[in-house]
C-alpha cells in the first residue's frame, strides 16, 4: 500500500486557496502576539513597575503588601465587570477556540475573542494567576475563521486553519515553533498526519518569526544550563511519573470542576474581586504566585530555592489557579501547569538526592515540568518538545523526560482521559 499520510489530505484540502490563508493568518497571528504581550508588559509595569527589575516576580516582591492586595482588587473588579458585560451582551458569539475546533465548525467571533484577549492579559500583568497564552491563542484562532471566511474555506479547511492560527500565537508569545505546531497537532486536531502537521509547522514558524519584531527570539527561559545525565536522575524520573501523573488526575479533575461551576452572572461581579484579594493575601508571603508562574519556574529550572520552599508553591499554585478560575476569569492554563510540575520535579528532586545525589535539582524540575505539562495537556511529545524550546536545554537528559511524561500522560490516560482542555468543554463532566 502507499504511505497512508502522503496520499491524500483528508477532509481538509491543502488548496493554494489554504495556503494563502493559512500564511495571511499566521502573520496575523504573529502581530497579535506582540501587540498582547506589549499590553501585558505595560499593565505589569503600572501595576508593578516592573521595567525596574530584573522580572516581575521581583516587583512584585519589593512592592507593598497593600499594593499587592489592592492591585488584585483593582483587577477583579475591572475584570468582573468587563466580563460581565462581555458576556451577557455577546452570549451569543463564540471565543472558545477548543471547542469551536472539536464540537463546531471553526467559527469564533473576532469581537468577543478580542474583548476576552484584552481582560484577560489585564488581569494577568495585574497578578491574576492565570496563564497569558489564551489571548494569543484564541485570537490567532480568531483570525484564522475571519480569514477563513474571506477566501470561503470549507468548514473542514475553516477548523484546520483556527487550529493553525491557534498554534501560531501560542509559538509566538512563547518562541517554540516546532513546539507550537505539535500543539496545534497533538492538542487541537488530535493527529499528526502530514496534511496537519505540514501547515501546523508553517503557521507556527512564520507566526513566531514575525513575533520576533517586538519579542525576543531567545529562549523564554534564559541562562538554564545543559543538565547531564545521571543514573539516578533516570530511575528517580521512573518513580516520578508515577506520582506526577496521580497529581494531574486530580488537577484536571479540579480545572473540570471549577471551570463547571465558575461564577456567572451578577455573582461576577463579588465573587472576582473576593477572589483575587485572597490570592492578594496568600501573595503577602509568596508573591511568586502573581502572574501565570513564568519567573517561578524559571527558579526552579536554575536550581533556586528550598525544599520548603518548592513544596509550597507547587502546592499553592494550582489552588490559586482554580480560584481564580472559579471567580469567573478566563485565561490559559500552560504556564500554572508548567510551573507546578517544575516546583513539584523540584521538591521530589530534592528530597530524592538525599538517596541517591548525582543531579542537580534544576534537571528534576525540568523532567517534572515537561512530565507534568504533557500529561495534564494529553500530548507528550509537544510537552517533552515545549519545555525543550522554551530552555534551550534537556537534550541530555531527553530520556528522563520522556521516560516520566509518557508514564504520567499512561495513567491520565487510563484513569480519566480529559486534559486541562477538555475538561473545561460544557459538555464534559468529571463523575466519568
Amino acid at each position: 500500500m502507499d504511505q497512508p499520510n502522503a496520499t491524500h489530505d483528508g477532509d481538509a484540502a491543502l488548496t493554494v486557496r489554504f495556503w494563502i490563508a493559512l500564511v495571511l493568518t499566521a502573520v496575523v497571528a504573529g502581530l497579535f502576539g506582540d501587540a498582547l504581550m506589549w499590553l501585558l508588559a505595560t499593565v505589569e509595569h503600572a501595576a508593578f513597575h516592573s521595567q525596574h527589575y530584573a522580572s516581575y516576580q521581583d516587583a512584585v516582591a519589593a512592592a507593598s503588601r497593600v499594593r499587592r492586595v489592592t492591585s488584585l482588587v483593582v483587577a477583579g473588579v475591572i475584570g468582573g465587570v468587563s466580563w460581565y458585560l462581555v458576556r451577557k451582551y455577546l452570549a451569543d458569539e463564540k471565543s472558545e477556540i477548543d471547542e469551536s475546533v472539536w464540537n463546531g465548525t471553526g467559527e469564533l467571533s473576532i469581537r468577543r475573542s478580542s474583548l476576552t484577549a484584552v481582560i484577560s492579559e489585564f488581569v494577568v500583568g495585574m497578578g491574576a494567576s492565570v496563564g497569558r497564552e489564551a489571548a494569543p491563542k484564541v485570537m490567532g484562532g480568531a483570525s484564522g475563521s475571519v480569514v477563513a471566511g474571506w477566501f470561503r474555506l470549507t468548514p473542514a479547511q475553516r477548523r484546520l486553519l483556527v487550529a493553525c492560527g491557534g498554534g501560531a500565537g501560542f509559538a509566538a508569545v512563547y518562541n517554540v515553533p516546532l513546539g507550537g505546531a505539535l500543539f496545534t497537532a497533538e492538542v487541537l486536531m488530535g493527529s499528526l498526519a502530514l496534511p496537519t502537521v505540514l501547515p501546523a509547522v508553517a503557521a507556527s514558524s512564520i507566526g513566531t518569526f514575525v513575533s520576533w519584531l517586538y519579542l525576543p527570539d531567545h529562549a523564554t527561559y534564559a541562562d538554564v544550563p545543559s543538565y547531564r545525565f545521571s543514573g539516578s536522575l533516570m530511575v528517580w524520573s521512573l518513580v516520578a511519573g508515577v506520582l506526577i501523573g496521580g497529581l494531574s488526575v486530580l488537577y484536571v479533575r479540579l480545572i473540570g470542576w471549577v471551570s463547571h461551576h465558575r461564577a456567572s452572572g451578577t455573582t461576577l461581579l463579588w465573587m472576582m474581586p473576593a477572589g483575587f484579594a485572597i490570592l492578594g493575601v496568600i501573595g503577602i508571603w509568596y508573591p511568586q504566585l502573581f502572574g501565570n508562574g513564568m519567573d517561578m519556574a524559571h527558579d526552579a529550572f536554575l536550581g533556586i530555592g528550598t525544599p520548603t520552599l518548592f513544596f509550597a508553591l507547587f502546592a499553592l499554585k494550582p489552588l490559586v489557579t482554580s480560584l481564580c478560575l472559579r471567580s469567573g476569569a478566563a485565561g490559559g492554563l500552560f504556564t500554572p501547569f508548567l510551573s507546578t510540575g517544575a516546583m513539584l520535579g523540584a521538591f521530589l528532586g530534592s528530597t530524592w538526592l538525599h538517596l541517591w545525589p548525582g543531579a542537580p535539582v534544576g534537571a528534576f524540575a525540568i523532567v517534572g515540568a515537561a512530565a507534568m505539562i504533557g500529561s495534564s495537556m494529553q500530548a507528550p511529545m509537544a510537552g517533552v518538545v515545549i519545555v525543550m524550546e522554551l530552555t534551550h536545554s534537556g537534550f541530555a537528559i531527553v530520556m528522563p523526560m520522556l521516560a516520566a511524561t509518557v508514564i504520567a500522560t499512561t495513567l491520565v490516560r487510563h484513569i480519566d482521559g480529559y486534559s486541562i482542555y477538555s475538561a473545561r468543554l460544557p459538555s464534559v463532566t468529571t463523575s466519568r
